[in-house]
């Protein structure tokens, strides 16, 4: 058996699917996820053993949308949101077995892949539910608002800035990964192991009972809970820049190349991340690195392998 501290941990973001709104049919994320396991075979072929977790938010919306349309226009029951991130852990993790399976053989690598339904244990008291704030689904109109609400009178929604009315659920903070000794069992074995979709699928605790709660977690903060609990030490967190800047987006951006914990927390609280995209990926590096973590590095897939031998990126240690 291997020794799990030995491994890193890939966290793929939408981008790495669904490059923009032009292409995400299945086809086309077919395509970009063909380009993006190029990149991590690369890594493979070098010698690194890999955990894999993945974003699925877009794939999320499209499942809910297809059954809105279902239910405004023949009144099919609305999916549940703890099935719709069920469903993607299984379809992006089929993706990725067929994907990075074929690309490893065509390198004459032969190693099992396999996907894991993940469970995480989220508080019941996080105050996020006192405060759903995430919005998902499509945009409703006020008609489509009221009668979503006859049947499901516990939903919330807000108004969007003129554009219509949207459903907002809780992003509580995951806790537990409650399928931890599957994944290390398939890992200690060999296998190339996809787990903790979306953050996982958030539960909580009812009574000695576990149940599925409508909620969504971030997908960045459930990877560095997953690392931490196998104990790794590396986590390579993908986005759609190659750096972390300073500034982004004005005349003076800095990109950070090398920095220690403490300061790139002095960064965070000083609000150079921009909410929703780059803040959610360095509060999850600073609770790797809080925990069991050595080196968080947030950076492009393209530069995957160049980042883990740290030449490229933003590399972040303790």
């Amino acid at each position: 058996m291997k020794e799990i501290n030995n491994y890193v941990l890939i966290a793929i973001g939408g981008n790495s699917l669904i490059k923009d709104s032009k292409h995400a049919s299945v086809e086309h994320q077919y395509s970009a996820l063909t380009q993006t396991c190029v990149y991590i075979a690369d890594l493979i072929e070098s010698g690194q053993n890999i955990v894999i977790t993945h974003g699925n938010g877009p794939q999320v919306g499209f499942i809910l949308r297809r059954s809105e349309i279902a239910y405004h226009l023949e009144g099919v029951h609305m999916t549940p949101i703890s099935l719709c991130g069920a469903d993607t852990q299984g379809s992006i993790g089929f993706m990725i077995q067929i994907i990075l399976g074929n690309e490893l053989l065509r390198r004459q690598i032969h190693k099992d892949i396999t996907a894991v339904i993940t469970r995480t244990l989220v508080d019941s008291n996080d105050k996020a539910f006192m405060e759903p704030s995430k919005p998902i689904g499509s945009f409703l109109t006020e008609e489509q608002m009221n009668s979503l609400l006859k049947n499901y009178p516990d939903w919330k929604f807000i108004e969007d800035s003129g554009r219509g009315f949207r459903r907002v659920v809780p992003s509580p903070e995951p806790k537990k990964i409650l399928d931890l000794e599957a994944i290390k069992t398939l890992i200690n074995n060999g296998f190339i192991t996809v787990a903790a979709g979306g953050g996982g699928l958030p539960v909580v605790k009812d009574g000695n009972f576990y149940k599925p709660i409508e909620a969504v977690l971030d997908k960045d903060l459930g990877s560095a809970l997953l690392a931490n609990e196998l104990n790794i030490k590396r986590m390579i967190i993908s986005t759609s820049v190659d750096y972390v800047y300073l500034n982004y987006g004005k005349e003076n951006q800095r990109k950070i190349e090398f920095v220690k914990l403490e300061e790139i927390k002095k960064y965070l609280n000083e609000g150079h991340f921009a909410k929703g995209s780059m803040e959610p990926k360095i509060r999850a590096a600073i609770k790797f690195l809080e925990g069991n973590g050595e080196v968080a590095i947030i950076t492009s897939l393209e530069h995957l392998k160049e980042a883990f031998c740290g030449k490229f990126g933003t590399i972040i240690t303790k």
